[in-house]
């Protein structure tokens, strides 16, 4: 796949969890072929990538909409990409999400779920979340290395 700089490929993709990996597919191939990713920084933006999706995909489920679609943009350059994630869910307020505790105590693991947000918080140099058309817009933004912090 040949994607020329700055224009923007969009993947509208049924919503079920064993399409992830096509995401997976084409976004590896975005920003490895035009933003030039190592494959450190690769897997930080599959994993957001698909912690997006899968939640995109959990709100469709329970709302039990079977013909739903997940719309994935990305838009790269030599050094950046910036990926969109977007639904028609119903949407969700990220800062009503339950805290939890800090990764390296104990208590962690009594939290199996929610984890997708902070991961994307972790991965991503810039995420925002836009309420919209009766669903969400999960925007992140990638640079060459992981900001620290």
């Amino acid at each position: 796949m040949s994607v020329p700089a700055g224009d923007v490929v969009t993947l509208a993709v049924p919503a079920r969890a064993e399409l992830l990996g096509l995401v997976r597919l084409v976004v590896t191939s975005v920003a490895t072929t035009v933003a030039g990713f190592d494959a450190v920084r690769l897997d930080d933006v599959r994993l957001a990538v698909s912690e997006a999706c899968a939640n995109a995909i959990e709100a469709y489920g329970r709302l039990g909409r079977v013909d739903a679609t997940v719309t994935v943009r990305l838009r790269a350059a030599p050094g950046h990409l910036v990926v969109e994630v977007s639904d028609d869910a119903g949407g969700f307020d990220p800062s009503a999400l339950v805290p939890h505790p800090p990764v390296e105590t104990p208590e962690r693991l009594q939290h199996e779920r929610g984890l997708g947000v902070p991961l994307m918080r972790q991965l991503a140099d810039d995420l925002d979340f836009t309420g919209e058309d009766g669903g969400t817009t999960v925007r992140m933004a990638f640079g060459l290395a992981r900001r620290v912090g």
